[in-house]
């Protein structure tokens, strides 16, 4: 291995499995026994009922009503992914049964030379590969694979994996540089991460070199897209004259959309739709590493630099508009017409998991936990049943009821819904909420990693004997995170431990013992270098003072405002706590908010609690404008003294509808 190559994993850093990690209490418990007792079974119902199940039975007829969608596939796909998650931490005999339905429809609908969509056997059969761009054939593919890998890691049944397997030879004969081949990728990315876990699994190296010509080919020129339009007999898309754009639905739309407009090593800037770009940048971490790429590694790197420096809210949500749901241009972070979607911060995570492990990095897993707790789980009501699309950072419900927006059939909304036309983030966040146990631990060779904080227990390989690491905390309520170390005998071995970039004070104690942590942190973590045994016991302390939050003077939509966070957690105001005309309140600082826990409040939360003003009304009677010199000096200084709540931002919506506000005015 080059020199250049050993910055790549160095440590080899690997996720503990998730059936090696159990969820015991607290924050995610609660969450993951919702998820599997509400959402999974009214997603069930709403796969069922929408007829996205009963399609994979292939008996659709031209000009019968409920006509298959093209991304219909994944939606299916990505509730098998989440159950099967949900099954390896929680055996569910009924759960089981509802998923081996699905496959054996699934494995009934394949075609005899491995083929396998729904939309394009039997909607339009005449156009399968002919619309990579917007036909989602390879996205489809890419979750059906997702899906496949996790049932068979869950369950040890094959079906699935079997039937992916050989869609996945078939698509590998279709694509590719041989003659004949289609040298093309799809418009949405997903299929290349899905390769690597597909590879990672059969250890089949020709899915690992299937990902690597897509992630390859991705912007070379002459572009696929031109070629496919001016080929395709239904010219379903129509090439601009400087070749880096389409024309579709009447309006220009760039390459940089599909992440095609250039080679993605030449990329540098984080672009076009958001779901698709962090789709297709945890594919190209992941490849990286498989290949020892340091050039791709280091475009890696690049984008996510630009992305969290310049293009990413403060609750982890990316994509700024709800046109192509994609980023737009730097510091371009609107609050109000924000749209970041709940797959979008979800993909997110999925990318900073990726760039943690291989990195070793520590600030990586600070903004997964930034997304975590506040852009993804706000996707998702209390009671496991109602999802937002969209995530917005301010609400005014009367402006969203008079102009409500749609895009693929998803409303932009003032209210959670129970469905979606293009039903994407529901099993979306079902998936990330039951799977969550894997981003919590990893290991290395001597080295045991807490890289996520809750009630939690797992079981580690560290040298040659097992390690068993017990969390016991209120986190993310709470600032201490006690961590019993239990070796099967006495040996020497590393305990790293995340100190969230958040924090300013922490503490550390083993057995009792406060430990001088300055000279052992290293990339964001502490690392405890001891011969440990059974009994021993880590009592961290992360600081949670209340703290104020400022964005960059460029963030126009937040000049001369301020955001309150706690720990991880973002706070929001909202009507139902503060009346309303939201932004009239002004925050009053020269005592900081106090923060008390809840326990009966959505759930048991931390809300905060201050000082603050609003414009006095006196003088407005009967106006709408008035000329600042008719006024009495007084009134016009005339602001009243008033208390405020907040809550956490992913709670908001949870008691009626009404406003809400995340960047606040100050005094």
């Amino acid at each position: 291995m080059t020199k250049q190559a050993e910055r790549i994993n160095i440590r080899k850093i690997t996720p503990v499995p998730l059936q090696k990690v159990t969820i015991d209490g607290g924050f995610w418990r609660k969450r993951q026994d919702t998820n599997r007792q509400m959402t999974l079974q009214i997603q069930h119902e709403q796969i069922s009922s929408t007829g996205r199940l009963h399609a994979w039975k292939l008996d659709w007829k031209q000009g019968a009503p409920n006509q298959p969608h093209r991304f219909w596939d994944s939606d299916i796909a990505k509730w098998i992914e989440a159950a099967a998650y949900s099954l390896s931490t929680h055996p569910d005999a009924a759960l089981e049964r509802q998923v081996d339905e699905a496959v054996d429809l699934i494995a009934a609908a394949q075609q005899p030379d491995g083929y396998l969509n729904i939309y394009f056997t039997i909607v339009e059969p005449d156009k399968r590969w002919r619309d990579l761009k917007d036909g989602h054939e390879l996205y489809c593919a890419g979750h059906l694979i997702e899906a496949a890998v996790a049932y068979f890691e869950a369950t040890g049944k094959r079906l699935m994996l079997d039937v992916m397997c050989k869609y996945t030879d078939y698509i590998d004969s279709i694509f590719g540089p041989g003659e004949g081949q289609i040298r093309g990728y799809d418009g949405h990315p997903e299929i290349e991460l899905a390769l690597i876990k597909l590879y990672r699994a059969t250890g089949e190296q020709r899915y690992l070199k299937l990902c690597e010509f897509f992630v390859n080919e991705r912007g070379q020129q002459p572009y696929f897209y031109d070629l496919e339009a001016a080929n395709s007999a239904t010219k379903l898309a129509a090439p601009s004259n400087d070749g880096k754009q389409t024309i579709r639905n009447g309006y220009i739309l760039p390459y940089d959309y599909y992440q095609a407009h250039l080679p993605v090593r030449e990329q540098t800037t984080v672009e076009g739709h958001a779901v698709r770009a962090v789709y297709l940048y945890s594919g190209m971490t992941d490849l990286a590493v498989e290949t020892k790429d340091v050039a791709l590694q280091e475009a890696c790197e690049r984008l996510w630099k630009h992305m969290v420096e310049k293009r990413m809210y403060i609750t982890g949500g990316i994509g700024s508009t709800d046109r192509e749901e994609r980023f737009t241009y730097d510091y371009d972070l609107p609050n109000e017409t924000a749209y970041a979607e709940t797959c979008a911060s979800i993909g997110l995570i999925f990318w900073a998991h990726r760039m943690a492990l291989h990195t070793g990095e520590g600030h990586y897993i600070d903004e997964l936990e930034r997304s975590l707790y506040n852009g993804t789980i706000s996707g998702v009501s209390e009671d496991g049943s109602r999802f937002f699309y969209a995530n917005h950072l301010e609400m005014m419900p009367a402006a969203h009821h008079f102009n409500t927006l749609k895009f693929n059939g998803s409303a932009v909304v003032s209210e959670r819904q129970e469905w979606f036309g293009c039903a994407c983030c529901p099993p979306n966040i079902a998936r990330i909420t039951a799977s969550l146990g894997a981003y919590m631990y990893a290991q290395s060779e001597g080295e045991a990693i807490v890289l996520l904080y809750g009630d939690s227990s797992a079981s580690l390989n560290i040298g040659s004997q097992l390690v068993r690491l017990k969390q016991t905390t209120s986190y993310p309520w709470d600032e201490t995170v006690t961590i019993a170390v239990t070796p099967e005998t006495a040996a020497d071995f590393m305990v790293s431990m995340r100190i969230p970039g958040w924090c300013r004070d922490a503490q550390v104690k083993i057995n009792g013992q406060s430990i001088d942590i300055s000279s052992l942190m290293d990339k964001g973590y502490v690392r405890l270098a001891r011969s440990w045994q059974q009994g021993d016991v880590i009592e961290l302390t992360l600081a949670m003072p209340v703290e104020i939050a400022e964005s960059h003077p460029e963030v126009r939509a937040n000049a001369g405002r301020i955001a309150l966070q706690r720990g991880p957690i973002v706070y929001c105001l909202e009507e139902v706590d503060n009346s309303t005309n939201l932004r009239d309140i002004a925050l009053v600082l020269n005592e900081m908010p106090q923060a008390r826990f809840e326990a009966t409040l959505l759930g048991g939360i931390t809300i905060l609690e201050g000082s603050a003003t609003r414009t006095s009304l006196q003088g407005w009677s009967g106006n709408l404008y008035r000329r600042s010199d008719t006024v009495p000096a007084k009134a016009k200084q005339n602001r009243n003294p008033v208390s405020f709540r907040a809550v956490p931002f992913y709670a908001w919506g949870n008691r009626g509808e009404g406003e809400m506000l995340v960047w606040l005015a100050k005094e």
